[in-house]
């Protein structure tokens, strides 16, 4: 899917700080089954405006990496096991040491969002994921109540045809009960719609519509420069 809508505003850079006290880092995701071009979006109903569509997303724990929080939120907020999926996509992020070969495929994440909660600032990162296979759904099973555990990261070694392939055709992703963490969340619902619907429900030009249509565009993106790596490797040559 394509979109000649415009993305959300960027704000400009500014100087702000704040004790520990007086902020909060999270994390949201946008999870793909990649196989059937379907995102998880999560609804709600407001008292005042009804009910409304949103990717889900959440306060990361004491010691946790937002990304890693992100992915855990999905699940909870959604019931969709998931793992973010590294993406040709653009950002600004140095290598590690040493530096000389960077990874084409990176799992940063795609929007900073910075919003006012009362007296303290939240600072929200948004990441894309895949639904897991079902081998790794068999192995992250637990017992109603039991502590959560996250996925392995996908696998240097696994282009996203091969991920595909994990899945039998016509595999419908898992969809976890009673994942919620609170009353709030227990009345969510959540459902794996085409990357148009989901951009309808978001709201054309919200952040959260731009993380699935630039995770979308990735996916296609990962898909072609692995096809092209293959249609030019000595084995594929004739």
């Amino acid at each position: 899917m394509s979109s000649t809508t415009s993305e959300p505003r960027v704000s400009q850079p500014v100087f702000s700080q704040y004790s520990g006290d007086k902020f909060i880092i999270g994390g949201g995701v946008a999870i793909f089954h990649v196989a059937s071009g379907r995102v998880v979006i999560c609804s709600a109903v407001d008292r005042r405006h009804g009910q409304y569509y949103f990717l889900p997303k959440g306060r990361r724990d004491a010691g946790e990496e937002s990304g890693t929080g992100a992915e855990r939120e999905g699940y909870e907020e959604s019931g969709y096991r998931n793992r973010r999926l590294p993406l040709p996509t653009a950002h600004t992020q140095p290598q590690g040491h040493p530096r000389a070969h960077a990874p084409t495929m990176t799992a940063e994440p795609l929007w900073m969002q910075l919003i006012p909660l009362g007296a303290r600032q939240y600072t929200m990162f948004w990441y894309v994921a895949e639904t897991l296979p079902p081998d790794l759904e068999t192995d992250l099973e637990t017992d109603v109540g039991a502590a959560y555990k996250p996925p392995p990261a996908y696998p240097n070694n696994l282009t996203l045809r091969d991920r595909i392939k994990q899945e039998p055709e016509g595999y419908e992703p898992l969809h976890h009960k009673n994942t919620g963490v609170d009353e709030e969340e227990q009345t969510y619902e959540s459902f794996l719609v085409s990357v148009e619907e989901a951009v309808k429900r978001l709201g054309r030009n919200s952040v959260m519509a731009d993380v699935v249509l630039k995770g979308w565009k990735g996916i296609q993106d990962r898909l072609a420069i692995e096809d092209a790596a293959t249609s030019e490797s000595p084995e594929t040559i004739s």
